[in-house]
């Protein structure tokens, strides 16, 4: 929702399905950070590369906890072809 509304804002094209989580994981509040690390490490993919080849894409989160969520999704973004990722959050729990 947060990516979508930016989008129009900004006038830029939004895919909220090429990336996708590809396993269950535990919920992470109980976790340490390596544990949280761990836990999502290959959580996620891309289910459609070429929208996100050779290209600078912004990944929107809502909240910043440890980072570990968002390191594992730029991973399968750069995986999957991306120039580089960049990462916006709404909130980061301090």
């Amino acid at each position: 929702m947060l990516a979508r509304c930016l989008g129009r804002l900004l006038g830029r094209p939004v895919d909220s399905a090429a990336l996708v989580r590809t396993r269950d994981t535990p919920s992470q509040t109980a976790l340490r950070v390596v544990e949280r690390a761990r836990n999502v490490a290959g959580a996620f993919g891309v289910v459609r590369p070429p929208v996100v080849a050779g290209r600078v894409v912004l990944l929107v989160d809502d909240v910043w906890t440890s980072g570990a969520t968002v390191r594992a999704a730029a991973a399968a973004l750069r995986d999957a072809g991306a120039r580089a990722v960049d990462v916006l959050t709404l909130a980061r729990v301090v």
